[in-house]
């Protein structure tokens, strides 16, 4: 299985703006992928602070596509990137990093032993 990562950077002054990408682009993105061949799942991770603690997240946001092999990924993808990755302008000014990883372990429910 590979995880494909777009990952934002905490950048002062930077805009991000949640509610557009959580209710415009994530739904089309979303929309346009999940059906293809390949498809496992999806997630969204926002960046928390714990003021307390003094801990910063170093990003602002995350979202994990993974798919069962990275050409099922590229096949879902490529047909649709202009309009995905021209959205990018609509919801941030913040040049997304992007990490595609081989999964080696995943398991979802912690609360049961191995």
């Amino acid at each position: 299985m590979f995880n494909i990562s777009s990952i934002y950077p905490k950048k002062e002054g930077a805009k991000f703006d949640f509610e557009y990408y959580l209710n415009i682009h994530m739904p089309l993105s979303i929309h346009l992928l999940s059906g293809a061949k390949g498809f496992v799942g999806v997630s969204v991770e926002r960046g928390v602070e714990i003021k307390e603690m003094n801990i910063e997240s170093a990003f602002v946001a995350m979202c994990h596509y993974y798919f069962e092999t990275l050409t099922d990924f590229m096949n879902a993808f490529l047909p649709h990137a202009k309009q995905l990755q021209g959205d990018i302008e609509n919801y941030t000014d913040i040049k997304p990093i992007t990490q595609i990883n081989e999964v080696v372990i995943s398991r979802q429910n912690y609360a049961q032993p191995l």
